[in-house]
């Protein structure tokens, strides 16, 4: 399978017209690696997690703060879906047509099926500049939260504030 590349994300949000900030950096498979490197960019560091519940048929794309650490168990509770854990290399390519390290809130675009519920931290509900690798993780483009909303709603996912328990 061929995965979508950071060019059509850029015609996606120019159709739209959605301008963002970009930046270029060494690949980054996670948020410890940019605070590792000292990398500085606009905006806010964000958290993707790519989840599933227990019986692989409910998918969701967690969007939170970088450094916060969410606690599953709760979250799978207080949202009344059977055990959440992280999905595999395979479904995430599947779902999303993204490899490990590169999900981001731009992802979302590619699940045309409409298969994978967008859940985002009610901390980031008034955090207008979010960081959003286009696909690669080699790159960040930081997008203001009113376009990403126009943006999801052009998809078809409604986005779901949650109150994301940490550990």
């Amino acid at each position: 399978m061929t995965l979508p590349s950071h060019t059509e994300i850029a015609q996606s949000l120019q159709a739209l017209n959605i301008d963002y900030l970009s930046y270029e950096h060494p690949p980054l498979a996670n948020c410890d690696v940019a605070k590792s490197i000292g990398l500085k960019r606009e905006g806010t560091g964000l958290k993707n997690l790519f989840l599933r519940d227990n019986y692989g048929k409910r998918h969701f794309l967690v969007i939170t703060l970088a450094q916060k650490q969410l606690d599953l168990k709760l979250l799978s509770k207080q949202q009344g879906v059977s055990r959440l854990g992280f999905c595999s290399p395979e479904r995430l390519a599947k779902f999303l047509k993204v490899k490990p390290g590169c999900v981001s809130a731009l992802a979302i675009e590619n699940d045309d099926t409409q298969q994978v519920e967008l859940w985002l931290d009610k901390a980031l509900e008034n955090t207008p500049l979010w960081q959003c690798h286009p696909f690669e993780n080699d790159k960040t483009w930081v997008l203001h939260l009113d376009d990403l909303k126009k943006f999801w709603a052009k998809t078809g996912h409604q986005p779901h504030w949650v109150d994301l328990p940490t550990r």
